[in-house]
């Protein structure tokens, strides 16, 4: 029972630094699974451990163990060390369920907000183009999914390199990367360990967005070039608010 309970929480602090050295390691695709993997894992095995000291607490109560025919004399920890503790992993887990529900209305809200803003723009199958002077785009998730470029974007780059732009953008909505990157966030809700694999799946998830983009194109130098041109034509612009898990070729290192 202790190792059960104890082994999932302190599993993050020595996985996470390893599963980000692997994943440093291997082709983009891969690596971006991994991430997700080991964040979705290791916050699974968190709250498990935080229920199992939830249900240990509970049952050294009277009126619940009567309610489970338990006898508490029975149960293998002393009530004056199982009890503080378990009601300490309750706390914990009430505040894990509510960071949760707060990160999962947050992009909620986001969602709906940015396909607001982008229903009833100028549109040409999957692609949406907003009316603003600042250079942005991101894949906005949804059904359907929708790639959203601002007219300032459009007129930064050449048509071939909008091309690359628009491939890449197409990669994160076919992908489903937003799913992914999501995954890692409500990891990070529950195990504050999990938080620092948010961002190297971020940029894994751009890198894998990347090849797809010169695969499609045929051209890597191209692709390099129309990537970096966006990304410093939206840092010259003022920020968006798009939503946290839409993902865009202008997020990346330059």
């Amino acid at each position: 029972m202790i190792w059960a309970v104890w082994a999932p929480l302190l599993a993050p602090f020595l996985a996470v630094p390893a599963a980000r050295r692997l994943a440093a390691l291997l082709p983009p695709r891969a690596a971006a699974l991994l991430l997700a993997a080991s964040a979705a894992a290791l916050g699974a095995f968190g709250a498990a451990a935080l229920a199992l000291l939830t249900v240990a607490a509970l049952l050294h109560l009277p009126f619940v163990a009567a309610l489970g025919h338990v006898r508490v004399a029975l149960l293998p920890h002393d009530p004056a060390f199982a009890v503080p503790l378990g009601l300490a992993a309750t706390a914990a887990a009430l505040a894990v369920t509510a960071d949760t529900a707060r990160t999962l209305l947050r992009h909620a809200r986001q969602l709906l907000r940015a396909g607001a803003e982008a229903a009833g723009r100028s549109s040409a199958g999957d692609l949406t183009v907003l009316p603003d002077d600042a250079a942005d785009a991101y894949a906005l998730p949804g059904r359907p999914g929708r790639v959203v470029v601002t007219a300032g974007m459009l007129r930064s780059l050449d048509a071939d390199e909008r091309a690359v732009l628009l491939a890449h953008e197409r990669a994160h909505l076919a992908g489903r990367h937003h799913l992914l990157l999501l995954c890692a966030e409500l990891a990070g809700c529950l195990h504050p360990a999990l938080r620092a694999l948010r961002a190297p799946l971020a940029f894994q998830l751009e890198r894998w967005a990347d090849e797809a983009a010169a695969a499609t194109v045929g051209d890597r130098c191209l692709a390099a070039r129309a990537v970096g041109r966006a990304a410093l034509a939206a840092s010259a612009a003022p920020s968006r608010h798009r939503p946290a898990t839409a993902l865009t070729a202008t997020a990346g290192p330059v």
